[in-house]
This record gives structure tokens, sequence and C-alpha cells, in this order.
């Protein structure tokens, strides 16, 4: 329990602001009865229940300097009661017993809590908590993080993978650490809670190799889940399909009649699939492919070809795509293949978003200011496009050399832009971003029916508002590339 220990001290005027007629008390104690100390900072309504630990003063040394340490258990407690600073200790029994607890000049305290007050302004911690005591797994955070205790850091050093949210040092609050402990993270408490509703769970089912998988593509007719598997190694060509009338579900490989190179992106539409093939070789599967886009009829297992060029160029890559109500197909080529080695020549366009009409073969380039085009989706109501720009994730390209693998730099382009579709809907207007990315960049794009907009990003998936504020992230033990929904109503997520 928490002792009050402002009998017999001595009172001294708060500073920093504060109000103007709380004050601070301070007492001496007995370390064989109390062997640890905590500072309150009371203010008549606004707790603070997270600050560090003061450390004792040794009795033979009281010149010593205050410092705050992070290492002790959050016994410490700060409380608003009748807007004092007081001292309070804990009898718990777990400290040493040579903490003397408070031995100290007024001067020393005074000085120590400026510091601590003026650095910590604004701050209202725990950053973290379970949102529920039956919901370990669904972590809250407060205000989003918003403000920090000092001394915070996220590491920025750059390779093929970007520091996580999670990893990000706040040793003055211990509760972050529940940040990468959680199956799902809250952001704005009362909209997550419309989408996870009252028992979410995420559960990990099958053990893949460490190729790159995509164009997850559910065909309800089925009940079956068709994805890719793309590189490394490159040159793969079956792909694989989940069986979820099974249980639990069964995945195997799948191979098309013709087979398909590297399928990325993917969509079903009326009775069919439509790939985005992102792979382009001479020789795969003894027959030459190239990068485009390709139909499957998942009753009979054909494949066809309805897009290989561009006014005889190849296509780079082909990486996401959606197929509008009218029929045209929406896709963006980035240069990823060449990156990694899934097509045999070097990239022949600039990285671009296109429009595709099947029923006349025209092509259409419709956006090309993004460094590397992305995830593609289309709003409920058809008049907002959303293109993810992954640019932060590249290589160089030079006939000079091989093709390099991308990396990660953390102050390039991760960011999904918004785009007004026109009446017509032929062309893109009033481009604007609409969510920087807080982990890796934003890949696989898709709006759900309410008009949150869902994004894979890193090692989960983030799901924001039509504004593009976050409200929720499902955190995952892999890089998650794509996704997609499956079951009735396609009120799954996968």
């Amino acid at each position: 329990m928490w002792l009050d220990v402002s009998a017999s001290s001595t009172d001294y005027r708060c500073l920093s602001g504060m109000k103007a007629n709380c004050q601070i008390r301070m007492t001496e104690f007995n370390a064989a009865t109390y062997q640890a100390v905590g500072v309150r900072w009371d203010i008549p309504g606004k707790s603070s229940p997270h600050l560090p630990w003061i450390r004792p003063l040794p009795r033979n040394n009281p010149a010593t300097a205050l410092e705050p340490i992070s290492d002790l258990n959050e016994a410490s407690r700060w409380s608003c009661r009748d807007g004092f600073l007081s001292l309070s200790a804990f009898d718990g029994g777990q400290w040493p017993q040579n903490l003397f607890v408070m031995y100290a000049s007024p001067i020393l305290l005074v000085l120590y809590c400026i510091r601590v007050i003026s650095a910590q302004t604004g701050f209202d911690g725990p950053l973290a908590q379970a949102c529920s005591p039956s919901l370990p797994n669904v972590v809250c955070l407060n205000k989003y993080a918003s403000v920090m205790p000092y001394h915070f850091y996220r590491n920025i050093s750059n390779g093929t993978s970007g520091p996580t949210f999670g990893s990000t040092s706040v040793p003055n609050d211990t509760s972050f650490a529940l940040v990468n402990e959680a199956d799902f993270l809250v952001f704005d408490c009362e909209r997550a809670s419309e989408v996870l509703g009252p028992s979410p769970t995420y559960d990990f089912i099958f053990d893949v190799s460490e190729a790159v998988h995509e164009t997850p593509v559910y065909v309800a007719s089925q009940n079956k889940l068709y994805l890719s598997q793309l590189a490394p190694p490159p040159g793969y060509l079956p792909q694989l399909v989940v069986d979820l009338n099974q249980d639990p579900p069964t995945l195997s490989e799948y191979l098309s009649d013709l087979p398909v190179y590297a399928p990325n992106g993917g969509t079903f539409h009326h009775g069919l699939i439509y790939w985005g093939a992102s792979g382009g070789n001479n020789s795969i599967g003894g027959t030459e492919q190239r990068v485009g886009l390709r139909t499957l009829d998942p009753t009979n297992n054909k494949s066809t070809t309805i897009l290989n060029n561009y006014f005889g160029y190849y296509f780079n890559t082909v990486d996401d795509l959606f197929v509008h109500p009218n029929g045209d197909v929406w896709f963006t080529d980035p240069d990823y293949s060449w990156f990694n080695q899934l097509t045999d020549t070097l990239p022949q366009l600039e990285a671009a978003t296109y429009r595709f009409r099947p029923s006349t073969g025209a092509v259409h380039i419709v956006e090309d200011t993004l460094e590397q085009p992305n995830g593609i989706a289309i709003s409920p109501d058809t008049r907002t496009i959303y293109i993810s720009d992954t640019g932060a994730v590249r290589a160089p390209i030079s006939p000079f050399l091989p093709a390099q693998p991308a990396t990660f730099n953390a102050t390039g382009k991760r960011t999904v832009y918004a785009f007004d579709l026109s009446a017509d809907a032929t062309y893109l207007t009033n481009k604007r971003p609409f969510y920087l990315s807080h982990d890796w960049v934003p890949d696989g794009l898709k709006v759900a029916r309410n008009g949150y907009v869902v994004t894979a990003t890193g090692k989960g998936v983030d799901v924001l508002s039509e504004q593009g504020e976050v409200l929720l992230r499902v955190q995952t033990n892999y890089t998650v590339q794509n996704f997609a929904w499956v079951g009735e109503e396609l009120g799954s997520f996968r």
C-alpha cells in the first residue's frame, strides 16, 4: 500500500507554471521501515501515473545528484489529491535495506522537479495498456503515443527491412513494451472496437517458405483462396491454393494451364481471376512469358493472356490491380521484378499506373508521378482511387550493372495517395497524400465496404479511416505483402 508521508514536512513553492497554490512536501524516513520512495505530482483532476522513480540518496552523501531509474517495478504512482507534490513510500519490502528513503536538501529536490516536470509537460502516461483485462493481446495506445517521455529513440538504420514502431526505445515508460507483444494495436478505441468485435483472434496457420507470397484471390463458389509465391528463388511456376472447406484449412500447390509466371496482383471479377503476371523470361517452363495481365477460369483451370506489351515495350512488373465495374483493369507497374530477378530484361518503361480496356485492347497511362507505384484500390462508391508509393524500397537501375536487390531508405516514399476519379472513369485528378506508413512501406491495398482503407505494411496490416487516420494495426510474425476478404459476405480477413 501507499503511505502518505506529508507529516512534519517542509513546504516549497511549486515551479514551472504549475498550479499557483500547490506545494512540494519533503520528509526524512527510516530506511528500515520504508524500502523505496517515489514522488507524486498532485493536481486536482489530473493524474500522471508513470513518471520515473527518484533514486534515494545515501545517508553519507547527501550532495549526490538525484536521478531517475527505469528498471524498478512500476510501484511508483503519481496520483491526484489536494494540489500537492508529495513524497510517498511503498512498504512492499522488496527493495534493498540500504536505500535511504529521503535524505536530500530542499534545493536538490526542487532542481530535480524542475528538470523532470519541464521535460514531461504534456506526457500523460502510460503510453500503452491492455484494452481489456480479458484481452491481453489487444493493446490500446494512449493518444497515439503522441507525447513520449524523454529520452526515446527509434532506430532509422536502413537496409533490407526497417525498424518497427514497437522497437522504439522508451525506457521511461515500460508500458510501451506491450506494443511488441500485441496481436492487435488499437489507436482509436471506439472505431477499432467496431472492426474487431468483442473477442478478436489472430491465428498463424501455415509455415511457408521465405519466398514473397502475393496475389491472394478468394473464389467464393469454391471457398478457396488462391495465392502466389514469387522469389526467392526466381523461376518458380507452381502457385498455392488454400482450401477453406477443410478444418483446419489445407495448403497445396497449384498449376494452371498454361502456367502463369509470378502473379503479383489479383482480383476476382465476373467469374474470372485477374492476375498481374510480374515475371518475364524467354524460356520459363519451356515457354516465353512477358509481364502483363492474365485471366484464369477457376472452373476449368485455363489461363488466357489479355495484355503483354505497351506498343512493343515490355511492362516492368504489373504489381497490383483492380477491375472497375465497367470492365477496365487499372494496374501499377513499378520496377520490382528487375530488383527481384523475375525478369531477364532491364525496365523499358517508366514506373507508372495504367488503365486497360479489354474490349478494345487500348492501354492508357493515368499516373506517372509516383516513384514506385505499388498497391492500388478503388472506393466502394468508385469516386476515389488509392495508390501507394513504395519508393523507399528500391535499387539502382543501370545497363552496366546486374540486377541489384532493393533496400529500404526511411526517408524515401512510403505513402498512400488518394485521387479523384473522373465522372467517366477514365482519368485521375486531385492527387493528395493520404497516409504515411509508420512501419516499412504500404504494399497491398483494399477498401472495405464502409470506406476504411486497409494496407499491408511490413509485419502487419493497418486499418485506416476515410480521412487516413490509422485506427488499428493487426500485427504478424512475418512480412505481409497482401491480403484478401474471405468467407460469408467476405466478412473474414486473411
